[in-house]
């Protein structure tokens, strides 16, 4: 357990919203938010997909609104939110820390009981895996899934272009809100009721610090519940592409198991290091066409020219991941001209620009 952030940050709302975590998927999407959930950023979301890896991202969900009841009928809400003037609920209250192990953990105190709750991303596909419990008595667990499904760098407001059709299955649903983007889907080991709605007016801060639009509303197709018994846990997973539920505990092993080994050729085995190789890790990526590159920073950048060339010594020669090298040298290479590589790659596949002295 390398970083540990106690309930004297969790539970202070002013030191909590400047903490943030970030899980990526290999492949240029990724998971974040604040420790405590509570989203800051319109880059902020439970599952940022790239559509055209690594490039092409969108948020597709942003959050669960999540609530426990516990068998003595105590309820408590586990989430927070932002509104002009106003934080509710106020899960944060509940939150006793959270940890790296290897991705991050959150774990609440609610009267005698912990719950813990994991979130991690499948390594090389457009999905993020939700985990919740076990615990050690009975209780019911709702989420309320708040999707977006537009553009990172955008913000979506009520509109009737939603599509409120849910197609539901035995621990599945496929939601498709836009034509023009592909369904999403939701795997579980609960249930789901199809009561969709119209959430309003999240509100987040650094963007309406940055000078930009920083309200937005968000779609709830339906809820999930989840009655938990001694011993047992709540999954969800949250893709482009169903992945079956009952590969959560593999995808949790597997998960564990390529991050532990990415430690094998460090040049030393101090914390500091090890931090710096698994944060390393988050920032170099497979492209569509299977060549390797780097991203330069989360959560709006994507690959840039002089970045890469820049980080790549460090990210990997010192980490001994020499193929990657090779092929993030050969990407920049097809796209060289007159001299020059590219210093961006759009968003959706316009012309490279080759607009930087340095590249």
């Amino acid at each position: 357990m390398d970083i540990l952030i106690g309930k004297e940050v969790c539970r202070d709302l002013d030191k909590a919203i400047h903490r943030e975590w970030l899980e990526t998927n290999g492949i240029g999407g990724f998971a974040g938010s604040t420790i405590i959930g509570l989203n800051t950023r319109r880059y902020h979301g439970l599952f940022v997909p790239a559509l055209n890896p690594p490039l092409g991202r969108v948020v597709a969900l942003s959050k669960f609104e999540e609530t426990l009841r516990l068998s003595d009928g105590s309820t408590f809400d586990l989430s927070s939110n932002n509104y002009y003037g106003a934080i509710h609920p106020h899960g944060y209250r509940y939150l006793e820390h959270v940890r790296l192990d290897p991705f991050p953990t959150f774990t609440y105190r609610l009267n005698d009981i912990s719950l813990e709750k994991k979130v991690f991303m499948v390594h090389g596909q457009n999905a993020t895996v939700i985990t919740y419990g076990p615990l050690d008595q009975p209780a019911t667990l709702t989420l309320r899934p708040l999707v977006a499904f537009r553009d990172y760098h955008h913000i979506t407001r009520q509109n009737p272009y939603l599509n409120p059709h849910v197609e539901i299955q035995t621990n599945h649903i496929c939601f498709q809100p836009y034509d023009q983007l592909p369904p999403l889907h939701f795997t579980h080991n609960g249930q789901f009721e199809n009561k969709g709605d119209w959430y309003y007016n999240f509100t987040y801060p650094v963007e309406s610090y940055r000078g930009l639009d920083c309200e937005e509303d968000l779609y709830c197709p339906g809820e999930f519940t989840f009655e938990l018994q001694p011993g047992q846990s709540a999954n969800i997973i949250v893709s482009l592409a169903p992945i079956p539920i009952d590969q959560t505990e593999h995808l949790l092993q597997s998960e564990r198991t390529r991050r532990k080994n990415l430690n094998k050729n460090i040049p030393s085995d101090d914390v500091g290091t090890r931090l710096l190789t698994q944060a390393a890790d988050a920032f170099i990526v497979k492209r569509k066409d299977d060549l390797s590159t780097i991203i330069a920073g989360y959560p709006w950048f994507t690959d840039w020219g002089r970045d890469t060339m820049i980080a790549l010594p460090g990210l990997t020669l010192v980490t001994k991941r020499y193929a990657e090298a090779r092929d993030i040298l050969a990407a920049f290479a097809q796209v060289c001209d007159q001299g020059l590589i590219p210093n961006r790659f759009p968003d959706h596949g316009e012309t490279p620009d080759y607009n930087s002295v340095d590249a």
